[in-house]
């Protein structure tokens, strides 16, 4: 399992359609994958779930990797959180 902190670098935050972008990207992977804040845990395959975090760009979230494919998860999640292209 990983585990790693993650400062949100896309300038519109956790909007809809990045959202959107991150639960498509968590799909392609067999690890199960989480995101998390102080206040809530969720399942980062689920698009009503990542919606309820509401997160701003600067803003820190834990994400959570565990499976096979765990480290190709963790890179490209966190590749587009930080706002990599």
């Amino acid at each position: 399992m990983l585990k790693k902190t993650i400062t949100i670098g896309l300038s519109s935050g956790l909007e809809a359609r990045p959202v959107a972008m991150l639960v498509q990207i968590a799909s392609q992977y067999d690890s199960m994958i989480y995101v998390e804040n102080q206040n809530a845990r969720v399942n980062a395959k689920s698009i009503m779930g990542m919606m309820t975090l509401g997160m701003g760009a600067g803003e820190q979230i834990t994400v959570s990797a565990d499976g096979a494919d765990e480290n190709s998860a963790m890179d490209e999640i966190e590749k587009y959180l930080v706002g990599e292209k």
